[in-house]
């Protein structure tokens, strides 16, 4: 089992940064956002997709990874609109508050 949860890890997160470089429509040569400082991305929150610039350090957080399993779940991670995160944007707001 936990080799599994290892897999799912490592499968979510070359999934993340795939769509970390799509979540943007400006882009430097590489491919980023030139509009979002190294090391954070961008989500979209709820059904309005209000975008949020967040830090990559909050991919430890537990709060964000059930997120981001409640978004995977939901829409998976093979998409090309962008990280959408299926949650309130109060509800957000209020993990943001805690962990910014």
């Amino acid at each position: 089992m936990g080799l599994r949860k290892s897999y799912n890890k490592q499968t979510q997160a070359i999934a993340l940064k795939k769509i970390i470089k799509k979540c943007s429509n400006c882009r430097d040569d590489n491919g980023y956002p030139t509009d979002v400082p190294k090391g954070h991305f961008v989500v979209y929150i709820g059904e309005t997709r209000s975008r949020y610039v967040v830090p990559i350090s909050w991919l430890h957080h537990k709060g964000f990874q059930s997120l981001l399993q409640r978004a995977e779940e939901e829409f998976g991670f093979n998409h090309e609109m962008g990280l959408t995160i299926p949650c309130h944007e109060q509800d957000f707001l209020s993990l943001f508050a805690i962990m910014g």
